[in-house]
């Protein structure tokens, strides 16, 4: 009875601590600027379904979409699991489904330990090519200690809860063959099978007190990890389906107009026309902190998976320059993280003199050549050349500061009404 209450503390605290973490999420990513995102639902559910659940985008690396999916598909269909091992933690029966189940059961629990192996397998190759091969995109200059740290962490916990699970399972089953009061005949064990003999000569109490100890490991893991998450880049494991709903379906190269300055030209053109009923004139134009950044640009920066995959196609970066999309993310989340603690601590009517640029340099907002090749290759459909844009957009209209290049076009294009130097009426002269 005393277990039972320890894991019912524990269970409800995890939730409750969850649950907690991803309200101030919720609440962080609700200061962006609203955004309309619910047109071609038919379009989003079939965008969802082929990037998030089908992970389309990840195997087009064969190996590491290859390995990824055995990763994602164990963490989903194992922690299946999890409800039995609730169940039996709060009631204080083992293995409750067995009996309902059959041989169904059966297929399941030898389903679960190919797919805990490929899990494992997964982690440790995961592992070496982050640590011994050293992929480069694992060791960019955003990839300071932490980042690497977190990966590292998930990975080595990963391994370590399949571990548990079929050890646990390993002992179960010899436990089964021996006939122990509370461990009922059930279940097949493809993999754990291999694990027995090395614990065929260890009594039965020393066989159920590994099995407890790994029950017990595994649980409160699961909490463990459930709770750290919401700190980690692997919260995408539960925003990559909303945020690839959210994806922007418009063409790659279409840019966004901004409504504040389509109603300042027309009046501008037409002094005479009516002004629309409750216009404001625009506060400011662009992005210079998260508030000015739409709820979605703030939902992709908790989405980035820190892959890199973004950074490695980027040609500006290829090049040398200092722009890497990865960190575009990074450090908008880290400002995002920065005001969210700040709010927790003073209330929503703060403000700091920190801002998106405190984190993110000119230098690497106009090293970027708009090509869209980071947004084509993100696995979860992240947007970093929409931050990029805004952030440019308030340099130019706010500030005016931009590359003398810029500025030599865009008073081209106020003068001539083309970039180039010849007048709009001979705009094609350079032809010749």
């Amino acid at each position: 009875m005393i277990a039972q209450l320890i894991f019912l503390v524990l269970v409800v605290a995890g939730t409750w601590l969850f649950a907690r973490n991803v309200r101030k999420i919720s609440r962080n990513i609700k200061l962006g600027k609203d955004l309309d995102r619910s047109d071609r639902p038919g379009e989003r559910w079939m965008t969802m379904i082929r990037v998030a659940l089908g992970q389309s985008k990840m195997v087009v690396r064969p190996v590491a979409g290859i390995l990824h999916f055995f990763v994602y598909a164990g963490f989903i269909i194992i922690n299946i699991e999890v409800l039995e091992i609730i169940i039996d933690g709060l009631a204080g029966t083992h293995r409750v489904f067995a009996p309902f189940l059959g041989p169904l059961y059966d297929f399941l629990i030898g389903s679960f330990e190919v797919l805990a192996f490929l899990v494992l397998s997964g982690c440790v190759v995961f592992l070496l090519r982050r640590n011994v091969v050293r992929l480069k995109r694992f060791w960019s200059l955003e990839m300071t200690s932490w980042p690497r740290s977190d990966a590292n962490i998930i990975l080595i916990t990963e391994i370590a809860l399949m571990t548990a699970f079929l050890t646990m399972n390993a002992a179960d089953q010899i436990l089964q063959s021996r006939g122990a009061e509370h461990y009922i005949r059930a279940g097949t064990y493809p993999v754990s099978n291999f694990l027995v003999p090395a614990f065929t000569s260890w009594s039965d109490a020393g066989l159920a007190g590994l099995e407890r100890f790994c029950w017990w490991f595994h649980i409160v893991f699961i909490f463990v990890f459930l709770n750290y998450v919401p700190y980690s880049k692997h919260f995408h494991i539960f925003l990559a389906f909303p945020n690839t709903w959210y994806s922007n379906l418009e063409k790659k190269g279409r840019f966004t107009n901004m409504p504040s300055v389509t109603q300042e030209v027309k009046l501008m053109l037409d002094p005479a026309a009516a002004v629309p009923e409750g216009y404001q004139p625009p506060a400011g134009f662009g992005a210079k902190d998260i508030y000015d950044l739409t709820w979605k640009n703030l939902m992709d920066a908790y989405s980035c998976t820190e892959c890199g995959r973004c950074t490695s196609v980027c040609p500006a970066n290829q090049t040398g320059k200092l722009l890497s999309p990865r960190k575009i993310m990074m450090d908008t989340r880290d400002r995002l993280e920065e005001v969210g603690k700040q709010l927790d601590k003073n209330g929503n009517g703060f403000r700091d003199e920190k801002n998106l640029f405190s984190y993110i340099t000119e230098e690497e907002l106009w090293a970027c050549t708009s090509c869209n090749a980071c947004t084509e290759a993100c696995p979860v459909n992240i947007d970093p050349l929409a931050i990029i844009v805004e952030m440019r957009r308030y340099l130019v209209m706010e500030q005016s500061k931009m590359p003398a290049e810029i500025q030599m076009m865009l008073t081209r294009v106020e003068n001539n009404g083309a970039p180039w130097q010849f007048a709009q009426a001979d705009r094609f002269k350079w032809a010749e």
